[in-house]
């Protein structure tokens, strides 16, 4: 046999390089299908994506639509099986949109969009303060709507120093107080008032839906305006006794309403209504009710 021939023969074959391994291995096909999930979030139903859409900034909306086709196209190669093509498609995809998002959130956009929103919300509380001055007129009532009138006009002072000194984010959390007590003080004055429902509510689903609102515009006023004025000391047990009775009958109604007991919901709501305005007053702060 001639030597070089034997010798070829019992060569070992070439060492496989790691890019050529990379390449060979397929990604793992359900692991890729999650990721389908998250980038997909990532593109239509997150933060970043309503940034963008909210930010009005060209460069970053047209990369998102990169964003979108790069996705699009790593989704037709996962279908048509080439997954190490789908894997790379997907991660250009995501890349793409937080560079978008990058895009949409310059110093210069976020501090004009933050006061853009303290000036419409400022807007909005003043408009409903101006609207539960003209109830409270026409209410029995009145000595308890101008104390809610005060706190709601103290809030807005303490607002408007804070934009003057350019503290837009704090003003707006003050604002979003003011806001929830003038929207609770209203519709607390205009809780008992037949003529309203009569006129506002063709069914009593449709009274059981404004009442939810209700309940929870108190419920977030007991976190934004009780948990601000107690900070870290615990809740005394009389406030916690109101808010755990609040509690049990939410429940107690959403449970009757799953029966379309609207009725019932409805007067099971006024009643943890009525336990969270008994906990917001009892910390010191006034609201009808």
């Amino acid at each position: 046999m001639n030597p070089f021939t034997a010798a070829a023969q019992t060569e070992a074959p070439p060492t496989e390089s790691a890019s050529t391994r990379i390449q060979a291995r397929q990604p793992d096909r359900a692991q890729l299908e999650r990721r389908f999930e998250s980038v997909g979030t990532l593109i239509e139903k997150s933060t970043a994506a309503n940034q963008i859409e909210s930010s009005g900034e060209a460069a970053a909306i047209e990369k998102r639509n990169s964003a979108k086709e790069l996705y699009g196209k790593a989704k037709a190669a996962f279908e048509a099986g080439d997954l190490a093509n789908a894997s790379a498609l997907l991660s250009s995809a995501s890349k793409t949109m937080f560079d978008a998002a990058r895009l949409a959130a310059p110093e210069s956009v976020t501090s004009k969009k933050v006061e853009t929103d303290y000036k419409n919300k400022l807007e909005s509380v003043r408009a409903l303060l101006s609207a539960q001055k003209r109830i409270a007129t026409e209410k029995s009532n009145v000595k308890e709507s101008q104390e809610s009138s005060k706190q709601i006009e103290s809030l807005i002072a303490e607002a408007e120093r804070k934009a003057a000194a350019g503290q837009f984010p704090s003003a707006r959390t003050t604002l979003e107080q003011a806001y929830l007590l003038a929207k609770a003080s209203v519709s607390s004055m205009r809780s008992g008032d037949t003529l309203v429902r009569s006129l506002n509510f063709a069914t009593k689903e449709e009274e059981y839906h404004y009442e939810i609102d209700r309940n929870e515009t108190h419920k977030m006023l007991v976190k934004v305006l009780l948990e601000d004025k107690l900070g870290d000391a615990p809740m005394s047990p009389r406030v916690t006794e109101f808010l755990t009775s609040a509690g049990a009958l939410r429940g107690e109604a959403e449970a009757a309403a799953s029966r379309k007991d609207f009725e019932a919901g409805i007067k099971l709501l006024e009643q943890s209504t009525s336990e969270l305005v008994k906990a917001i007053r009892s910390a010191g702060i006034y609201i009808p009710g």
